[in-house]
């Protein structure tokens, strides 16, 4: 389960979080990506909702899926998996993006049970979107 929470994560969640962010977050796209490529602005913004419109879904798989009815990926304590998953769940807040009432508790039980291993980097992430945000002209949706 936590393997394929792992590959689940970088092959379908991680790239349309990656779309979705990276242009708000000033990180460059991978070479192909319409945001990285020589196409309009409308293009490449059309591109990023998308990417954003669509990660609902994967969203739903963990919840449904990986989760279920436990705490965390496969279980009662956190794994690599539940790790890897926080990340892209606190740079979701890069673009506003409501987070469903599941994956709010979620970081809240992943905070709580791994406690400064994952509040510290939680609040450097967090810290640098606000910095982000707080920029002149930063993107905004």
């Amino acid at each position: 389960m936590i393997d394929s929470a792992m590959f689940y994560l970088i092959g379908t969640l991680y790239p349309l979080v990656a779309r979705a962010t990276y242009p708000a977050l000033g990180f460059p796209l991978y070479p192909g990506e319409v945001g990285a490529g020589d196409g309009s602005a409308a293009d490449k913004e059309k591109g990023r909702k998308e990417a954003e419109a669509a990660i609902a879904e994967p969203l739903g798989v963990f919840s449904s899926f990986f989760i279920g009815k436990d705490k965390f990926i496969g279980g009662t304590s956190p794994s690599i998996a539940d790790i890897r998953l926080g990340s892209p769940l606190e740079f979701l807040a890069a673009i506003d993006y409501a987070l469903p009432a599941w994956a709010k508790s979620y970081m809240a039980n992943l905070e709580a049970a791994l406690g400064k291993a994952d509040a510290e980097p939680a609040a450097d992430v967090r810290g640098y979107i606000k910095h982000v945000k707080s920029q002149p002209g930063a993107q905004r949706d």
